[in-house]
Formats: structure tokens, C-alpha cells, sequence
């Protein structure tokens, strides 16, 4: 995948989340786009997590990934707990190519979930099921992504 195209496509949805709108906001846009679900930050993130969060948005949108790649490690240092930004450096990492770590960090995630989000572990999952794709490992690809088709249809 070119990097423009995932520029285009993947990088705004990875940040959608990070920007504060209501619920109500969150339901009209799943109507508008049926099918996508988002993943969001934890309700518990901090004010200066939050805004670390929509600087790396910003940045990643601008296509300096350096610059978000450091906003989102500085959230981390402030809550290293947080299981969405784990998922969101992974979906950075994947596009910057380094798989194994994109896989490594969405594992991480996946460790850290809270309240069984299984929106979160499935998005998380086909990262891994991406990374593996990618690596040439085709099997655990399949097997990543049969594990994220699985939280999906629990999640309906």
C-alpha cells in the first residue's frame, strides 16, 4: 500500500477518535457510514492525553508521522495503561512498515483492554492479521483475522 493512500484512507480514521464530540455526534456518524465503527479513547484519558491525541492527529494528517509518533509516546509516559493509545501507535507502526512491532504493540493492546471492548481487540487483531500478512505468514494472518471476525459478530 502506498503511503499516500494510507494517508488518505487509514491515517484519518486511526485519530478520528482522538477528537471530542459527543455520543450523540458518535451515533450520527455510524449512521452516516454504515459499517465503521471507530476506535475511540478510553473515557478515562486525561485532558492532556486527549490533546497529545488530537496534536498527533493533526500532525499525522499533515503527514509527519515523526511528530505523531512522538505525541503519541508522550501520551504513553502519561498513562502507559491505555490500551487505545498501545492499538493507535500499532496502526503508526504499521504504516511506517515496522511490522513486528505494530503486531508487538497490538498484542500489548489487546492486554491492557478494559471491559471487554471488543471493538478494540478486533481492530487490534487485524493489525496482527496485517503485520503477518506482510511478513509472509499467512497462516497467523488468517488466524489473526478469524480471531477479529469472531469479536465482530459477538459485538452485533
Amino acid at each position: 500500500m502506498s503511503e499516500r493512500i494510507f494517508l488518505l484512507l487509514v491515517i484519518p480514521a486511526l485519530f478520528i477518535s482522538a477528537c471530542s464530540f459527543t455520543v450523540k455526534q458518535a451515533e450520527q456518524a455510524r449512521k452516516e457510514e454504515p459499517g465503521v465503527i471507530q476506535v475511540r479513547p478510553s473515557d478515562s484519558s486525561s485532558p492532556a492525553v486527549l490533546s497529545l491525541l488530537h496534536k498527533a492527529r493533526s500532525a499525522a494528517m499533515a503527514g509527519r508521522l515523526g511528530v505523531a509518533e512522538g505525541q503519541l509516546e508522550r501520551a504513553l509516559r502519561i498513562e502507559p495503561r491505555n490500551a487505545s493509545l498501545w492499538h493507535y501507535l500499532a496502526k503508526l507502526r504499521l504504516n511506517q512498515g515496522r511490522l513486528a512491532q505494530a503486531a508487538g504493540l497490538a498484542a500489548k493492546s489487546n492486554s491492557l483492554v478494559e471491559n471487554d471492548d471488543q471493538i478494540l481487540q478486533a481492530d487490534n487483531w487485524r493489525i496482527i492479521a496485517h503485520a503477518r500478512y506482510q511478513q509472509g505468514k499467512i497462516k497467523a494472518a488468517r488466524e489473526a483475522q478469524a480471531q477479529a471476525d469472531t469479536l465482530m459478530v459477538e459485538n452485533r
